[in-house]
């Protein structure tokens, strides 16, 4: 409406007048900031499940959402570990179920001090390049004092990472395919 009255030089309140007057319905910001950012319609395209192998990953995909996924944010799905056969598997039913553009997967990076960042960063770029992610996809490093000698370093030896992708429609969707 503020696009439209500013285009008009009409005040925000004369188009909402008229809208009303004639009973024309205005979409709520996020569905018109939705719309705006994405003019050729959602940046993604849920694949019809047509064999097992498809079945297969979304399966999977939805497992691990499920279980190691971040629920809380309303605006990217988000899942985080330390297995790159886990989070290859994830990305995999992002890009291939979901229809996620590689080019908009983003990746946090969470390491322990006694870690070299360069060297967590390098072998996750590594495991990553099948997928063809590089190093401005990622967000700063997030690296956390070490708290002594622990059993992390077996399991956390080059960090945790987390995928983001950011589309709230996508989002909702994915989390009304879960039992929730």
């Amino acid at each position: 409406m503020q696009e439209i009255a500013t285009s008009l030089n009409y005040s925000l309140h004369k188009v909402a007048y008229w809208m009303d007057k004639y009973d024309i319905k205005s979409r709520s910001r996020s569905n018109a900031l939705y719309i705006k950012n994405n003019p050729s319609g959602d940046p993604f395209r849920i694949k019809e499940i047509e064999n097992r192998e498809d079945a297969k990953l979304l399966g999977l995909g939805l497992g691990l959402y499920w279980g190691e996924g971040n629920k809380k944010n309303q605006g990217s799905i988000r899942l985080g570990n330390t297995n790159p056969f886990l989070i290859d598997s994830f990305i995999k039913f992002l890009v291939e179920i979901l229809g996620a553009n590689k080019l908009k997967l983003r990746f946090g990076l969470q390491i322990f001090s006694d870690i070299q960042q360069d060297k967590a960063l390098d072998f996750w770029l590594e495991n990553l390049k099948k997928f063809n992610i590089n190093r401005s996809q990622f967000f700063k490093i997030i690296v956390t004092p070490s708290r002594g000698i622990g059993s992390y370093r077996e399991k956390s030896q080059y960090g945790v990472l987390t995928v983001y992708y950011c589309n709230s429609k996508l989002k909702k969707l994915l989390d009304s395919m879960l039992p929730l």
